[in-house]
């Protein structure tokens, strides 16, 4: 096979799977790992790919850099089995904590009809007004620094605040999840670091995911599945993805 042939077959892989890595591709075209590596770098410099370590990932649309609320008609059904299965891990009278993510976005919408008695911290602001005047549910706000594009507050007084708390519950959204790296990343620094404090302060932890996600990543890395109670998406996936889940003790979690 030809190089030209060898990295169009590489794309067409990526583009079908999401990621390629270079074990599995050295041993598929029978080159060593140095020539893949030599293919995925020169398809790089053409902008084709972005390189990750072992491997390579599809360019992805930076969907930080469209404002959360352009994002809320996409992917409904997917954030609604998503929420359905979240509500089921809620507890009468927890504390409960929804960080700035589309499906907690839906999750809100279904606790709308919830009539249990429950406390919700949210540093999102469309999660504040839907809850704000529900009879049953006390809403505490995060505030601090306002990012308009992400439709909520982050940074240095966002984290104190959220560093003071306990909940019993947090569901933290994600740019991509890379169970076989171990890895659950953002596009955003401040976004990340405000998830991995969430995470770090909560009781039981949940990353929410729409399926598409688990084959994709961001540009920092906010936490490891180990420091998970689980990964809530709206589809099961493949054994392999689960596996290595189960390795790293973490449920995944279908409607």
């Amino acid at each position: 096979m030809f190089l030209e042939e060898r990295q169009e077959s590489i794309m067409n892989l990526l583009n079908t799977e999401g990621k390629v890595r270079v074990k599995e591709l050295s041993a598929k075209f029978n080159v060593t790992d140095d020539c893949i590596r030599k293919d995925l770098g020169s398809l790089e410099k053409q902008g084709r790919l972005k390189r990750t370590y072992g491997g390579a990932v599809a360019i992805r649309e930076n969907i930080h850099a469209i404002e959360v609320s352009k994002h809320k008609g996409s992917d409904v059904d997917a954030k609604r089995r998503i929420a359905q299965a979240a509500v089921k891990l809620i507890h009468e009278h927890d504390m409960v904590f929804l960080d700035i993510s589309t499906s907690n976005l839906a999750i809100a919408e279904l606790l709308i009809k919830d009539q249990r008695e429950l406390t919700i911290v949210t540093n999102m602001i469309d999660i504040l007004i839907i809850l704000a005047r529900h009879p049953r549910i006390r809403v505490i706000f995060a505030g601090g620094k306002i990012n308009k594009s992400r439709d909520g507050f982050w940074g240095g007084m966002t984290m104190d605040f959220i560093s003071h708390l306990k909940p019993d519950i947090a569901f933290v959204g994600a740019v991509g999840v890379d169970v076989m790296e171990n890895s659950v990343s953002t596009y955003d620094i401040e976004d990340g670091i405000n998830k991995s404090r969430i995470i770090r302060v909560s009781k039981r932890a949940y990353v929410v995911a729409e399926a598409k996600k688990l084959s994709t990543d961001g540009n920092y890395n906010y936490a490891t599945l180990d420091t998970l109670s689980g990964l809530i998406t709206d589809a099961l996936p493949d054994e392999k993805i689960r596996k290595a889940a189960a390795d790293y003790g973490v449920d995944i979690i279908v409607p």
